[in-house]
């Protein structure tokens, strides 16, 4: 819709749409006044955008000290959203993207830690050597002092660099650090430049600080922002934490989308040495703004609650680019009161507009000025910079990027989308060795890198691996025959006993009287197909529904559950989230009774109710507390423990933690708790409860505590390993002591498990490249000499390039050889009961994270302990 179409729109009247709580974007209309006047420019800054509940319900009322008062944007803010030139001389003044000051979380005592268990495999990695010239010893950190002081950094900058003929043509500077490829003859040297608006003469001094070799983390952090600064020699843009190029962006019209390829680089020492770690990624961005969805919110006839409210949800938490100046922003608010016309202050004292600030400094015309801004507020590292102001940006120049839940759930949209960024092994080899060539090629990037004395390897990296044995599946009187490379043994689990097999005696199913037959039909097929599984299905008490409220469903519940009830089926017409939540809520909290809900759409394929039934059956099977099928486990008197965090959908900086804790020396039963954190903390302060409680069953299982404990934590970034380090693992050992007293000492292993990594691996075959056998161990080359880390493929993908997972153990007393903890890990992998096969990650953190993804989604509340020693998550 243009702008002037709009402008009409706005005028209309809308037949039962309440003008209070229900204007467009850009509309206007009579308005209480504000509770409070806004205070004074100056006096303490604009006040913070307030939440949700500020406009929820009625008549909408302008928050306390919104309206009418004037934007206080900095211009210094504004300034830095702008992209740099790509100037390698100038280190910017930012964040590192790469930590490098991780812990040495080695155990001491693992002086090897490689495997020797499995059969070799040669693989390519998307790592590139970065070689030195002959000549290279370090890079020099020197001192600049100017005398007279100056503030500004580009003047700084000019004056320093006037004299080329004493520190080359490459350098890196960024206003106080000067870095250096050669060692300057004095360890002091002053230079002199005349500043050219008032010919002072400048004193400049040069003092050397530190000699960086390339063993350093310092070293490592100077070649990375140079490396990134010079992406934008081969025309690649920043966008968050990675460069991506605009010009190679392919649009998905039916889906207005678009999906922009780039690449996710760092360097970094490895085992033994220095690499370019490259992989493919991309940004997937709207092709319509900010503001059109806000339209489409408000044209939405079908949708629920307030425009406001709509709209808040739909885009409050998202992440959006400014097209720009290709900068991220989180939206944490919506202020309906600010306009584009309204003004901020410079940092000079003038005031400018939103509408002149962007036509100025981007030559962008605003056409729509009656839209709200939206607000992102400043993180906690930009507060310790000094920046404490909100950033307000306008909707019609701000595009949504990755995709929302909903559109998730979209098959169609996620088919299209994974033609562009699902990529074999072959394409995906092949796009990397075209980026390094393009960087080893551009004769900009290859005088900046001759200059530093380095240079990146044409290939990518060597490296062999070992695929571990495969394992054996077990039922109750079967061994399941499977394919490694496929790790699928749906097929042959038919007709065959599960491992322990409940029977299914005392038991409700209900559904509305439409899916009635659904429903008569999905109780007749279990029956049918529990008697090869071991399981006798006997008739439930089937209660027909008049219509499908949530309170009819909940007063159905209350009428017929028995304290001997084993199990609640439910059919439902779709996938409601709040009827599933009332549901949950009430069979997981209120009345502690297993269930299953199914939709009855799954059940409406005549030729696949067979499958459907037999899936649900095992899944009940599950729920009941009985196990599925097993592996071989020679360890003993052991405890696996999954450790996963969820944030909960409901309350905004609150997390759920799910913890599982196995049970039996096969590793298929398991007891699981949840803990509470807030802050958007992945950290879980709540373990001695939970380790308490899942050392008591234990006992009350086997009549003895575990001498083992291996814990297998999920959700955790590179960053955030010192906490886990020196956090979560004393209150694991804090907890061991409270759990199972003071003689107590158990051996205790702790693992951090993570999935979100840019590392992949391609195996060398007779017909190119492929995916590596799931199985696949790496445990050198790539992995870091101060961790205690391997990499693991585990399960089988058919469409596009396998991801890794990636293990480190930061804590180990077990005595276990590293061939233990490697196959260990990828025994667990395969007992998952939610799919007839491996998975990414050990079977407990899966566990895990759909307890904590319950209990954060719909439960939020504690599950009830009656529960606990059952897989009632699934």
């Amino acid at each position: 819709m243009s702008g002037k179409a709009r402008g009409r729109a706005r005028g209309r009247a809308r037949g039962g749409t309440d003008q209070a709580t229900s204007r467009r974007p850009g509309e206007q209309g009579s308005e209480p006044q504000p509770v409070q006047p806004p205070p004074p420019a100056g006096a303490g800054g604009p006040p913070p955008a307030s939440g949700r509940a500020s406009y929820r319900g009625g008549a909408r009322e302008p928050r306390p000290g919104m309206a009418g008062d004037i934007p206080k944007v900095p211009a210094e803010q504004m300034a830095s959203m702008s992209l740099g030139t790509g100037d390698a001389s100038q280190v910017p003044r930012k964040r590192s993207e790469f930590r490098f000051q991780d812990p040495r979380t080695r155990p001491a005592h693992i002086t090897d830690k490689k495997g020797t268990a499995g059969r070799p495999i040669q693989l390519l990695a998307n790592f590139f050597q970065l070689q030195m010239t002959p000549k290279f010893v370090a890079l020099y950190q020197y001192q600049v002092d100017f005398n007279p002081t100056i503030d500004s950094r580009k003047l700084k900058a000019a004056l320093l660099f006037t004299h080329e003929e004493l520190l080359g043509t490459v350098k890196a500077f960024d206003g106080g650090i000067l870095y250096l490829p050669r060692k300057l003859q004095e360890k002091v040297t002053t230079v002199y430049s005349k500043r050219n608006f008032d010919d002072t003469k400048i004193q400049i001094t040069i003092t050397l600080t530190n000699e960086l070799p390339p063993s350093s983390p310092q070293f490592l952090q100077v070649v990375n922002i140079i490396f990134r600064r010079l992406l934008s020699a081969i025309e690649m843009k920043e966008i968050g934490r990675h460069y991506f190029n605009p010009k190679l962006a392919v649009d998905i019209p039916q889906h207005k989308l678009s999906v922009m390829p780039g690449f996710a680089t760092s360097i970094l020492q490895y085992e033994n040495e220095i690499l370019l770690g490259a992989d493919i990624a991309h940004k997937i961005l709207r092709t319509d703004s900010v503001l059109d969805i806000m339209y489409s919110i408000y044209d939405d006839q079908r949708g629920q609650g307030s425009f406001y409210d709509r709209a808040f949800k739909a885009l409050v938490g998202s992440i959006v680019l400014t097209r720009y100046n290709n900068k991220t922003y989180r939206v944490d608010d919506i202020d309906w009161e600010k306009r584009p016309s309204h003004k901020f202050k410079l940092h000079n004292g003038d005031e400018i507009s939103y509408v002149d600030y962007y036509k100025k400094n981007y030559e962008k015309t605003v056409t729509d000025m009656e839209q709200p801004l939206l607000v992102s507020k400043p993180k906690k590292k930009d507060i310790r910079r000094g920046q404490t102001e909100n950033i307000y940006l306008l909707p019609e120049l701000c595009t949504l990027t990755g995709l929302s839940d909903d559109v998730r759930a979209d098959f169609q949209v996620m088919k299209d989308v994974a033609t562009h960024t699902r990529i074999a092994p072959e394409g995906r080899c092949k796009r990397l060795i075209d980026f390094i060539n393009i960087m080893n090629r551009n004769p900009k990037v290859q005088s900046e890198m001759t200059g530093w004395g380095l240079k990146f390897a044409p290939e990518l990296l060597n490296l062999t691996g070992r695929v571990l044995p495969q394992e054996k599946i077990k039922q109750l009187d079967a061994e399941l025959q499977y394919r490694q490379e496929e790790c699928d043994w749906s097929r042959d689990m038919r007709g065959k006993k599960l491992l322990c097999a409940v029977n299914l005696n005392n038991w409700v199913a209900m559904s509305t009287k439409r899916d009635s037959g659904a429903a008569y039909d999905l109780v007749q097929t279990l029956n049918r197909v529990g008697g090869p599984m071991g399981m006798r299905i006997d008739q439930p008490t089937m209660c027909e529904l008049q219509n499908d409220r949530n309170e009819t469903y909940l007063a159905t519940l209350k009428q017929n559950l028995t304290p001997n009830t084993q199990m609640v089926l439910v059919v439902v017409p779709n996938n409601k989230k709040d009827r599933y939540d009332a549901i949950k809520k009430f069979t997981c909290v209120e009345h502690a009774v297993p269930s299953q809900v199914v939709v009855a759409r799954t059940l409406s394929k005549k030729q696949m109710l067979m499958s459907v039934a037999t899936k649900i059956a095992i899944q009940i099977n599950c729920k009941l507390g009985g196990e599925v099928w097993a592996v071989e486990v020679p360890l003993t008197k052991v405890m696996v423990i999954g450790i996963d965090t969820y944030h909960d959908s409901s309350s905004k900086g609150k997390s759920v933690g799910g913890v599982i804790a196995s049970l039996n020396n096969n590793l298929t039963r398991f007891y699981s708790t949840v803990t509470h954190q807030t802050e958007h903390q992945e950290l879980i302060d709540g373990l001695v409860c939970s380790m308490n409680g899942a050392l008591r069953k234990y006992h009350e299982v086997n009549g003895q505590l575990p001498e083992k404990i291996i814990v297998y934590r999920d959700g955790v970034g590179d960053g955030q390993l010192p906490v886990v380090f020196g956090h979560e693992v004393p209150q694991i050992l804090e907890a061991l002591k409270k759990g199972g007293g003071t003689n107590y000492s158990p051996k205790l292993a702790v693992i951090v498990v993570k999935k979100r990594i840019n590392a992949r691996f391609f195996s060398k075959g007779g017909q190119g490249l492929s995916n590596p056998t799931p199985g696949t161990c790496i445990d050198s080359e790539v992995t870091k000499p101060e961790w205690y880390d391997f990499f693991l493929v585990s399960q089988s993908v058919r469409q596009g390039t396998v991801t890794p997972t990636h293990y480190n153990v930061i804590w180990d007393q077990t005595g276990l050889k590293p061939d233990h903890m490697q196959r260990l890990s990828y025994k667990l992998t395969h007992l998952y009961y939610n799919w007839p096969g491996t998975i990414r990650v050990p079977a407990p953190c899966q566990y895990a994270h759909k307890l904590a993804f319950l209990v954060g989604q719909s439960l939020h509340k504690d599950p009830s302990l009656d529960l606990a020693d059952k897989l009632f998550f699934l």
